[in-house]
């Protein structure tokens, strides 16, 4: 699933390719899921933000185009004949919507915006600027990883509050926004904590909390992890994969140690660690 660092690629990618450009044309799937993205029609994106794993295009409407990438969604952008949308999903089966972008500069190409998602976990939806009352997940994310807002003692307090398994709570969003399977691994190994711990002191709270503002920004750094499915909007991969340290690397040895890495499941998610660096 797209995380933090590769949203925020997709984001950046985006930004300053929708600007100011009016939507002429929108196609859906039938799928309930994806019918919102009619709703923008004859809309004109004004901005590109992110809020953890999700994209918020703002309109000159005062709504915002939410988009979820789920486990295997793309936004992916093409310059085509205007008339060319219908032939892009005749041509994909697994486009699920699809916008015609008024073109800048050119009276000939406009161009596709197009939403992939090969298992339909994701989602679209159009709700008022800055409104995400309808959204729970979204409405109730924990702080963003960089910056102030992420304080070490906040961090502490939030995990403190709960019983579950530490990286069971990072996969909430509660404690801290946009953190999933890939970076929390990541950032457990870095700050030698166990995934399955339970409590942390404030230090090693603290701790953790760098080290999980270290591997987002490694992972914007690297333009994301393609591990399978995610794609940058002009159809590239990330490059982040090839600087994980613990993640999926279960019968190496680790980096820091020399002791195999081992592959445990907690709360139905599998799990990458150093037996001997991240003891409980």
């Amino acid at each position: 699933m797209p995380e933090l660092p590769e949203v925020e690629t997709v984001r950046r990618a985006l930004a300053p390719e929708l600007d100011g450009l009016r939507v002429a044309e929108a196609w859906s799937h039938p799928s309930a899921k994806f019918t919102p993205a009619l709703d923008v029609l004859g809309s004109t994106f004004i901005t590109v933000d992110r809020r953890g794993k999700y994209l918020l295009l703002g309109t000159n409407d005062q709504t915002e185009l939410v988009v979820h990438l789920g486990m295997t969604g793309q936004l992916l952008l093409g310059n085509e004949p205007p008339d060319q949308l219908e032939t892009a999903v005749q041509r994909d089966p697994y486009l699920r919507a699809v916008w015609r972008i008024e073109a800048r500069n050119s009276p000939t190409f406009d161009r596709l915006l197009m939403f992939r998602d090969v298992r339909r976990f994701g989602r679209l939806r159009v709700v008022p600027t800055g409104d995400y009352t309808s959204i729970t997940t979204l409405h109730q994310l924990g702080p963003e990883p960089f910056g102030s807002g992420f304080d070490g003692d906040d961090f502490h307090a939030a995990l403190k509050a709960s019983s579950r398994r530490i990286k069971t709570q990072l996969l909430s969003q509660r404690p801290v926004a946009g953190v999933g399977n890939i970076y929390a691994d990541e950032a457990c190994w870095i700050a030698q904590i166990h995934p399955g711990a339970r409590s942390l002191s404030r230090p090693r709270a603290r701790r953790l909390r760098d080290a999980i503002e270290e591997v987002m920004t490694q992972g914007v750094a690297n333009g994301g992890t393609t591990l399978r499915d995610y794609r940058t909007p002009d159809g590239g991969e990330g490059s982040n994969q090839f600087h994980l340290r613990c993640y999926g690397r279960y019968g190496e040895p680790c980096e820091r140690c020399g002791d195999l890495l081992v592959k445990r499941v907690y709360d139905a998610r599998t799990t990458t660690l150093c037996p001997t660096c991240q003891r409980r």
